[in-house]
């Protein structure tokens, strides 16, 4: 039998948890995006972010829980998944190898109020924008310059030469989707990108 309401209750009803709004983030290797990301997540809790929980066809690696880190699912399931139309987006990065996002994962994250961060190649994140509309802002993060691209990659000292120009090459179609995007934020000196988003993002959730 369900309780019945309290005089309080009933003249005070609780208000209904805000559903959260979505936040896509793109940009070519070596812009600057992940850094802006986390400075947003680790100094602005009030922003409420969340990043979405991703499925991949690999194996869990050393401490990986699924539903965590990671949905991880066969390379069958996933097919499956595929076949069934319950991804936003998804890539299979080589044979077997695949990664995307579940709607309905994401989905649950909104509805528990939380702003779903997407961190996604360009072609995903026209996908997720496409797909939400008006509940997703899309962020395009850019180097300044593909000069300046292949300095901070050189800097990196991760990758030989090769690699590198292969990753610039990429960078120069990347940049072509930019205006496909909500906002182009232009990270030149870090701590004004930084606050370009932060901007932006308060802007778009109305705070």
């Amino acid at each position: 039998m369900a309780r019945k309401k309290t005089q309080e209750e009933a003249s005070h009803p609780s208000p209904e948890k805000k559903r959260g709004s979505l936040l896509i983030f793109s940009a070519p290797s070596g812009s600057g995006k992940s850094t802006i990301i986390q400075w947003l997540m680790n100094e602005h809790p009030e922003l409420k972010l969340a990043f979405s929980i991703s499925a991949t066809s690999r194996p869990p690696r050393g401490t990986e829980q699924n539903g965590v880190e990671y949905f991880f699912l066969s390379p069958d399931e996933f097919r499956q998944k595929i076949q069934n139309g319950e991804f936003l987006e998804y890539e299979e990065v080589y044979q077997d190898r695949f990664y995307g996002t579940l709607k309905e994962q994401v989905e649950r994250q909104l509805e528990a109020g939380q702003n779903v961060v997407f961190d996604v190649d360009v072609k995903g994140g026209c996908n997720i924008k496409e797909f939400y509309g008006d509940q997703a802002m899309s962020l395009f993060i850019q180097p300044p310059s593909i000069e300046e691209l292949r300095r901070r990659l050189i800097n990196r000292g991760t990758d030989d030469m090769e690699q590198i120009e292969k990753r610039v090459a990429k960078a120069e179609y990347e940049l072509s989707f930019a205006p496909r995007f909500d906002h182009i934020v232009v990270n030149d000196i870090l701590e004004d990108a930084e606050a370009e988003a932060l901007r932006l993002i308060n802007e778009f959730l109305g705070k």
